[in-house]
Formats: C-alpha cells, sequence, structure tokens
C-alpha cells in the first residue's frame, strides 16, 4: 500500500473519504466515539480511558498510533489485540476496493480500524488522531460521543505550523458542533485557540480547572471532580506527574458520557494502565541483564519539548537518590535542542546512539552537538543500545544509578523487541 502514495505524509481528507464511500462509509457504523487529539498525553489518556471502562465491565475498541514492535498494536478489537489473518484480510480488501488509486499508509490503516470496528460490537470506540486534528484521516466520525485535547506543544512543524497557536488550531479541529470537547490546562496561546474554536463550532468546551478538577490528596491519588461525578482515585500505575493530568482528561471524559462508573473501576482502572515506552521501567530482559543488579533501567518515547519537560520533572520528583544516565536516540524530524534542554540538570551523562532501522535518524555526531549546544559539555557515542549501556557501566562505576533510554518511539520499540 506504501507504493501507492509517493509522501509517507500528506495532509488531505479527499483520499480516505473517497476510500471510505467506496466501502460504504463504516466510519459512520462505529459503536459510540471519543476522539482524542494533542501533543502529548494521547496514548495515556486513551489507555487510561480503556482501563476504567474494562474495569466497569465495559467492551472498547482503541485505534492508537504508531506500534512500538508489532503492527497490530495498534488495533484493539473489544479488549483483544486485532487478529493478525483479519487484519491481512481487511488490507487485502481495502487494497481490491482502492484499485490502484492514491493512498497513505496511515490513511490505509485507519480505514481498516474503522472497518473492523464496524463488524464487531463494542460499547465505546477509544480513536487517537495521528498527528494533527482537522486534516487527520481519523477525522471523518461525524458525531462523536466527545472529544478530548490532551497537552499542545511544538512538534510536526512542517505540517502542522510553526506556532503553538497554529497548531493548537489544527487539533481543535476535531471538535464538532454540540459535542463535548475536554481539555486539559493549556498554554495561553494554545487556549486562546481551542476557545476561539469552541465557539465557532459550536462544541461544549470543557476545561480543566473551571468544569472539571484533579486534585491531589496528601497521601496519594486524587480527588476528580467533574459536571456529573465525583470520583476517588488511586496514583495512575502510569509514573509520573503529568499523568494525574492525563487520568483527569481521561475522567473528565467519561464523565461527559453518562456511562455508569462504578467507584471499584476507577480505582481498579487506573492500578492497571497498560501503556508501554512510558517511563516504563525494564525489570527483566538482556538489556537489563547488562548493568549491575542495583542499577535501573527506564524506557520512555518521549520526543519534543513537551516530552522533554515531562521527562524532567520525572527526574526531578523520582531520579534524584541517585546517577542518571541518559542514552538518547532520535528521529531528525525532530527538534533535538528542545527535547534535551529541559533534562541537563538532571544528567550524569549523555550517551547518542542511532536509531535502529531509521532512514531519518540523527547521526551520533548531530545528536552530539544538540548535546553540546544546550550544554551537556561532553557526550559519548556508541552504535546500539547494548554498546551504549557497557559504556555507561564502564565510564561511570556506581553502586547504584538509573539509566533512562529515550528520544524516540521507534527507538523505544527497538529496545523493547531487542529486550524480549
Amino acid at each position: 500500500m506504501t507504493k501507492l502514495h509517493p509522501k509517507l505524509i500528506d495532509m488531505s481528507l479527499d483520499r480516505v473519504r473517497r476510500l471510505l464511500d467506496d466501502l460504504g462509509n463504516p466510519q459512520d457504523k462505529l459503536p459510540p466515539v471519543i476522539h482524542v487529539a494533542g501533543t502529548n498525553g494521547k496514548g495515556s489518556t486513551i489507555a487510561t480511558m480503556r482501563a476504567v471502562l474494562e474495569a466497569a465491565g465495559y467492551t472498547a475498541h482503541v485505534y492508537t498510533s504508531p506500534h512500538l514492535v508489532s503492527f497490530v498494536e495498534r488495533i484493539r478489537l473489544a479488549g483483544s489485540l486485532i487478529d493478525e489473518a483479519l487484519l491481512i484480510h481487511l488490507l487485502e480488501h481495502i487494497e481490491e476496493v482502492n484499485a490502484g488509486k492514491p493512498i497513505t499508509f496511515f490513511e490505509v490503516t485507519t480505514i481498516a480500524a474503522f472497518l473492523a470496528f464496524s463488524r464487531i460490537p463494542a460499547d465505546v470506540t477509544l480513536l487517537e488522531t495521528g498527528m494533527g486534528g482537522r486534516l487527520d484521516a481519523t477525522n471523518v466520525v461525524k458525531q462523536p460521543l466527545a472529544t478530548v485535547l490532551t497537552s499542545i506543544s511544538m512538534d510536526h512543524t512542517q505540517f502542522l505550523g510553526s506556532t503553538l497557536a497554529a497548531i493548537a488550531g489544527e487539533k481543535a479541529e476535531i471538535m464538532k458542533p454540540g459535542v463535548p470537547c475536554i481539555s486539559v490546562a493549556q498554554a495561553a496561546d494554545a487556549a486562546a485557540v481551542i476557545a476561539a474554536a469552541a465557539d465557532r463550532i459550536g462544541a461544549s468546551l470543557k476545561l480543566q480547572d473551571r468544569d472539571w478538577r484533579v486534585v491531589e490528596s496528601p497521601g496519594g491519588g486524587f480527588a476528580f471532580t467533574g459536571e456529573h461525578h465525583t470520583w476517588s482515585a488511586p496514583q495512575p500505575s502510569l509514573p509520573g506527574a503529568h499523568q494525574y493530568g492525563n487520568a483527569g482528561a481521561a475522567l473528565a471524559a467519561l464523565d461527559q458520557t453518562r456511562l455508569p462508573i462504578p467507584p471499584f473501576a476507577i480505582k481498579g482502572g487506573l492500578r492497571r494502565i497498560e501503556w508501554p515506552a512510558r517511563a516504563q521501567l525494564l525489570t527483566k530482559g538482556p538489556l537489563k541483564a547488562a548493568l549491575p543488579g542495583a542499577w535501573e533501567l527506564w524506557l520512555d518515547g518521549g520526543h519534543n519539548a513537551g516530552g522533554g519537560q515531562v521527562l524532567a520533572k520525572l527526574a526531578e520528583d523520582r531520579f534524584a537518590d541517585a546517577p542518571l544516565h541518559l542514552v538518547v536516540g532520535m528521529l531528525s524530524t525532530k527538534a533535538a535542542d528542545d527535547f534535551l534542554r529541559p533534562l541537563v540538570r538532571h544528567a550524569a551523562s549523555v550517551t547518542v546512539i542511532p536509531v535502529p532501522n531509521s532512514p531519518i535518524g540523527f547521526t551520533p555526531a548531530d545528536l552530539q552537538a544538540a548535546a553540546q549546544r544546550v550544554g551537556y559539555g561532553d557526550s559519548i557515542a556508541a552504535d546500539s543500545a547494548q554498546t551504549a549501556l557497557a559504556r555507561v557501566v564502564t565510564d561511570f562505576p556506581a553502586t547504584r544509578a538509573r539509566v533512562l533510554i529515550c528520544g524516540a518511539l521507534y527507538l523505544a520499540g527497538e529496545v523493547l523487541r531487542e529486550n524480549g
């Protein structure tokens, strides 16, 4: 399918609408949809909603991207990853109906998800945008149950615009008339654009700290107050202070659906959120075995300014008791300086590596230059994560330390594959 269109990314809805129409418009036959856009936190918010819904006994279809290890991770049908044979059947059917007309990889993936979701019953569909919003292939659902805007920051500027306001404007276009849109607290530029878009579209905007609130509890966990429910929630199983906001957005969306959610489902769901490569502690595998016994190995797919800020906050809150060594690989489509800068004062060292099997990854020399620009001083270059870990252990001996592999979801996927 990737041969049918020369661009991996081409922002337009014409192709996807044409092919969906030829396939009988499956996007109009989905279980009720919660549509999520944003720069950071989309996947975590969807994973939280899924965990709570399943704890309450509901079934959910889920569409996310990109995948980490296996393509089937992108499509979850009523609780289970899509069967590979079914996926192949759907893709072959799409290819036959498309009849050689231009189409992109992400558009085909999205259409395959819509076909699967339209054929198998579920209570809710959780739908993540791929990148923007206005021209994203997912933005063909006419009347979602709710929309969600997670944290918006600078990313994909070559496609979405060079300012935060422009990027927010693209993402805000998932809002629909009369449909509640839940937004986390945003930077002022983004917040103004979102509010104006809601007024123009006729969406019902539900803002954090105005229409819904998350208040952390002194002993851990938090209290959620929405328009229809008040829930007491435990600390999310995903690490990091930012996950309180993501969990709050998830609960605010569920609050707007009016689905009955018992208190035990809130507690059980938040304790069992599954979302790999988001501040994930690796406790076994060959990469973990390469480190001394008391060392910790962490993995995160953050790759933009917001991701760097989130990791810096995590380092400040949880990693200050031992040296933190960064192992970084990034795609050249990302702003390496912006990602690396927030972590400077928390890192005992930085080792740069290529992203395996990626033709658009930064070279180690490029990343060393970026690290130098933002204040890291000397850095180490290695040819793989395995080599990087060996170098860190040799060059920085310590009784106890942490290594954080980060910089790209594609790198995170390769690390998970290598680590078993």
